[in-house]
């Protein structure tokens, strides 16, 4: 009897510490991070799309190959200066609470070419379990 009843709270403790784990039903797991280097140089970026799922915490190492350039997001409070060649990192974080397309530009004057020298970050929708 007594291994029973050992055996009956043993099996009740598993199933609490499954219930309470955070990939349960109803609960969101810890949220993401995830890091890329950007290269700026000759007016681009590279690479000049990221992709991202909503809610994943982007923190972005900058360098410049060449001049001064600047980072900024559009609509967003991101804006940066890159030192230029070999003179630094510059590490910003975003993270991006809606699906969609987030436009970054170089936003300190670097050349003829400044004004094409874009790129995006793209966040999708986490996949749903079984997709």
């Amino acid at each position: 009897m007594v291994v029973l009843m050992q055996r009956i709270l043993l099996v009740v403790a598993a199933m609490t510490l499954l219930a309470s784990a955070p990939w349960s039903a109803g609960q969101t797991a810890p949220p993401a991070e995830q890091t890329v280097d950007i290269l700026a140089e000759r007016f681009s970026f590279t690479p000049s799309e990221v992709k991202v799922p909503v809610g994943t915490t982007l923190t972005i190492r900058l360098t410049s190959d060449d001049t001064d350039h600047g980072f900024s997001i559009v609509g967003e409070d991101v804006n940066v200066q890159i030192p230029k060649r070999s003179r630094g990192v510059v590490t910003v974080t975003f993270t991006p609470q809606k699906a969609g397309r987030y436009t970054f530009e170089c936003s300190h004057l670097c050349g003829a070419g400044h004004a094409f020298m874009r790129g995006v970050i793209v966040a999708t929708e986490p996949a749903k379990d079984g997709q």
